[in-house]
C-alpha cells in the first residue's frame, strides 16, 4: 500500500478511480484529480508548500514533485505525461503537456499547453515554455513548434495506455 502521510495538518486528499503503486508516497498538502496514476518510487512532498493534480495524470516511477517553502507551489494540469524519474520543483504543467524520462522542470517555470520537454532536458527556473512547442537541452531551449493534433493524439494516447497499466494491478488486487 502506498505511503500516504499527513504533515503540518494537511492530509493528502485523493480524486476518484486513482491507482497508487505500493510504494508510492504522497505527503502533506497535495490534492489528486481521478483517473490518475502515481507509479513505483514516486514521491509528492507537499510538506513545505501545496501539489495540485489535475485528471487523468501519469506520475512515472521515481519521478519527484517538490515546492518551496512559501515560495513556489508545483500545479499539474488534466491530461499531463510525466515521465520515469522526473523532478519538477514548484512548477506549472499545463494541461496536455508531456515531461520526458529524466527532465527536471525548476521553480516558477511554466510547461505551457501541449508542450512537449525532451528526456533528459532541464528547464531553468523562471522558463516560460510556449504551448504547442518542444524544448530539449541543458538547459532546455526551443527546437520547434508541433503539430497540436499530433502532439494531443501521442499525449492523449500515453495518457490512456497508462489509464490501461494501472487497470492491470488493479485486476490483481481483486
Amino acid at each position: 500500500m502506498a505511503l500516504i502521510k499527513s504533515v503540518r495538518g494537511f492530509t493528502p486528499q485523493m480524486g476518484e478511480n486513482n491507482y497508487l503503486a505500493d510504494n508510492a508516497t504522497i505527503i502533506g498538502d497535495v490534492i489528486i484529480g481521478d483517473d490518475c496514476s502515481i507509479w513505483f518510487n514516486a514521491v509528492l512532498r507537499g510538506d513545505v508548500n501545496a501539489i495540485r493534480i489535475g485528471n487523468r495524470v501519469n506520475i512515472q516511477d521515481g519521478t519527484v514533485i517538490h515546492t518551496l517553502y512559501q515560495k513556489s507551489v508545483s500545479i499539474i494540469g488534466d491530461d499531463v505525461s510525466i515521465g520515469h524519474n522526473v523532478v519538477i520543483h514548484g512548477a506549472r504543467i499545463e494541461n496536455g503537456a508531456l515531461i520526458g524520462m529524466g527532465a527536471v522542470v525548476l521553480d516558477h517555470a511554466v510547461v505551457g499547453e501541449g508542450a512537449i520537454i525532451a528526456a533528459g532536458s532541464v528547464v531553468l527556473t523562471g522558463t516560460q515554455v510556449e504551448p504547442g512547442s518542444i524544448y530539449a537541452g541543458v538547459p532546455a531551449k526551443f527546437v520547434k513548434k508541433v503539430d497540436p493534433v499530433q502532439a494531443k493524439g501521442m499525449n492523449q494516447k500515453i495518457a490512456n495506455n497508462y489509464l490501461m497499466y494501472a487497470g492491470w494491478f488493479k485486476e490483481d488486487l481483486k
